[in-house]
């Protein structure tokens, strides 16, 4: 568990290296005292998580994680519960050998892992394979002992970082550890929060090995955990006028549901007025079904300028389509020089016609949204999520958030923010019609656009989890906006 004030400061593996590094060399603490630390970490967490446990065991790399296994196995051998050691490798060297050696001196007995061997029947399999510093898809030994712990379905206890997920990016190449409960070390690494790292962490721990607070004074995290938070009060002399008029442009034929979402979340998220733009076939539907939504029929440019010039804020491209009607409309509103969310259609027309914003703006991509905008593939957007987002808020000088498991939000000067929210229910239609709403919303409030991006995901994602409580599957967008309203008003949805 973290022992740290600031455990929302999220490291890359060179940064946690480096401060490694460092309390070996300027703090006086050996490598072989960091890894006992470590190996207590984890015997301490296992047996907080499995109190009930008497038989382990423990899979080591050839490496210094490997090191923490064999140290866990002999503290866990003296605390009295049976331990099996399986090892990848032949031997360890440095204090990791040092480590093995200890397990050894106990009686401790070190099995070779062979594919296609039975794995022995145990309470808790802890993961000691590989650390931070594998990068590829693991080879075809250690593929095999990951795969037969996955398929043995006993819980897992993985030391530092789940094998196979790479620490940096969030990214599984290949075979990969499914954790129960991952205990990280020293510091909390960025790529155990996004990408696919949340279908294999498990419950995340952080133990900084009682290193003092001094070590990370003038190290910068790369990236921080969004923390909960609201809107403050408002005053009590407050008036409609005073809260921002959201105008938002969408709703091509067929599409007038998305419109509707993005207006309906930009009321409940405390915009005082919010407008539609929208073909004017959708008004009798928006009318009755949402009155507090000002619905205004647009067939062009011309029709849409008197809405522009009373607006505070733009959301544009829900439902807004790609042809000639919602290119105009598209083209008319980036010109007007509001400050505005783009998502959706709105970002597939930016991505033929790319620009660099001089007002506040927010861009909401998902992966092939952002892959469009950065001219790539899906595949290298996933496979560095952190650095596509900052190239998004860079080349458009706009905050960019990158939306999926762990959404990122970045700004043109390469400050980023992940979220620890949301939930596999949030897979469906209208949900970014929804975020697109919320952002525009709390800029109409006076938010600077970093803010109202990050505050707009942080309630849309914990809206999210407030809705699951009756079930993933079957979640809708519309189930958001009771939370989503309890939520920004600071009360328990």
């Amino acid at each position: 568990m973290s022992d740290r004030p600031h455990s929302h400061q999220l490291y890359t593996v060179a940064q946690v290296r480096e401060l490694d590094r460092r309390a070996i060399e300027e703090w006086g603490v050996p490598g072989f005292e960091l890894m006992r630390r470590a190996a207590w970490a984890a015997l301490a967490s296992l047996r907080r998580h499995w109190p009930q446990a008497y038989r382990i065991a423990v899979h080591c790399g050839p490496g210094n994680n490997g090191g923490d296994g064999f140290l866990l196995a002999a503290l866990a051998r003296e605390a009295g519960l049976h331990v099996d050691v399986l090892a990848l490798a032949d031997a360890s060297s440095g204090d990791a050998g040092l480590a093995r050696q200890a397990w050894k001196d106990g009686g401790g007995v070190v099995r070779p892992w062979q594919p296609g061997q039975a794995l022995p029947e145990v309470d808790v399999h802890v993961d000691a394979l590989y650390g931070t510093g594998l990068r590829r898809a693991p080879e075809a030994p250690a593929a095999s002992l990951i795969e037969a712990i996955h398929a043995s379905g006993t819980p897992v206890l993985a030391l530092d970082v789940p094998s196979g997920l790479d620490a940096d990016t969030g990214r599984v190449p290949g075979a990969a550890i499914r954790a129960t409960v991952t205990v990280s070390l020293i510091a909390a690494k960025r790529g155990l929060h996004t990408g696919h790292a949340a279908d294999h962490v498990g419950a995340l721990e952080l133990d900084s090995l009682g290193l003092p607070d001094a070590l990370w004074q003038d190290v910068t995290p790369d990236a921080r955990l969004l923390v909960a938070a609201q809107l403050p009060p408002r005053s009590r002399d407050a008036h409609k006028g005073s809260n921002g008029h959201v105008l938002a442009l969408g709703g091509e034929h067929g599409m007038a549901g998305a419109i509707r979402l993005c207006g309906e979340a930009a009321l409940r998220a405390g915009a005082g007025l919010v407008s539609v733009a929208t073909r004017v076939e959708h008004l009798p539907a928006l009318n009755a079904a949402r009155p507090e939504l000002m619905a205004h029929g647009v067939d062009g440019p011309q029709a849409l300028e008197p809405l522009l010039a009373r607006a505070t804020v733009l959301a544009v491209g829900p439902g807004l389509g790609q042809g000639a009607w919602g290119h105009a409309l598209w083209l008319t509103a980036l010109d007007s020089g509001k400050p505005l969310v783009l998502d959706a259609d709105g970002l597939n027309l930016f991505a033929r016609e790319p620009r660099r914003f001089v007002q506040p703006a927010v861009l909401t991509p998902h992966p092939g949204e952002a892959a469009r905008l950065l001219g790539c593939t899906v595949e290298e957007v996933e496979a560095d999520r952190f650095a596509a987002v900052r190239a998004l808020a860079e080349r458009f000088h706009a905050v960019a958030v990158l939306k999926g498991s762990g959404s990122l939000i970045a700004d043109p000067d390469g400050r980023l923010d992940i979220c620890p929210w949301g939930n596999p229910g949030m897979a469906t239609g209208g949900m970014g019609d929804l975020l697109t709403g919320i952002v525009a919303a709390l800029l109409a409030q006076g938010c600077a656009a970093w803010q109202a991006a990050c505050l707009a995901v942080g309630l849309h994602a914990r809206a999210g989890d407030a809705a699951s409580r009756q079930g993933e599957r079957g979640l809708l967008a519309t189930d958001l906006l009771a939370p989503l309203r309890a939520l920004g008003n600071g009360i328990d949805a």
